[in-house]
């Protein structure tokens, strides 16, 4: 059995790469891809990926064709606002139950989800739901009004006209 020689090599050929090193350089690149990645995300961190939510505390002016006791729903936003003989006062539309978003029924307000039933000032008047609307504290006078969301007030706290 007799071994041919190969093609012959020229000096100035480039030795070829044994397979351990390509492997050990694959594996150190990949660190370094998993690395920056990794430093990529951690630079999106502090910025937050929420949305921004309209705030708690807004104006709002009720309109002077506004019938006494008729629900005033600002709009984009989830509080009826009513006027009285002695004052405004505003309450949330979010169910009691589950946080769904009731609707104006006539005299009062129905939940759309589960059938809760409310009064005109918030008391449930048929369930599931288990506590009435919350009031909002209102601040303000001669139409132009401040609600705030985040204060919540005993029922029947309203402020002047």
């Amino acid at each position: 059995m007799t071994v041919t020689p190969g093609p012959a090599r020229s000096r100035l050929d480039p030795e070829p790469m044994p397979r351990r090193d390509f492997l050990g350089l694959a594996s150190v690149w990949a660190a370094a891809a998993a690395s920056l990645l990794s430093l990529v995300g951690m630079l999106r961190l502090p910025k937050a990926a929420v949305l921004a939510s309209p705030s708690k505390k807004f104006r709002v002016s009720l309109p002077e064709s506004l019938p006494e006791g008729a629900p005033y729903i600002p709009p984009g936003r989830t509080v009826a606002l009513f006027r009285d003989s002695k004052g405004v006062y505003a309450l949330s539309l979010v169910c009691t139950h589950l946080g769904c978003i009731v609707k104006s029924a006539g005299d009062g307000f129905d939940c759309p989800c589960h059938g809760s039933r409310f009064a005109a000032d918030g008391s449930v008047l048929k369930g599931p739901a288990p506590r009435a609307l919350p009031w909002f504290k209102v601040t303000g006078m001669a139409g132009n009004y401040v609600v705030d969301e985040d204060a919540v007030v005993p029922q029947g706290t309203k402020v002047a006209v």
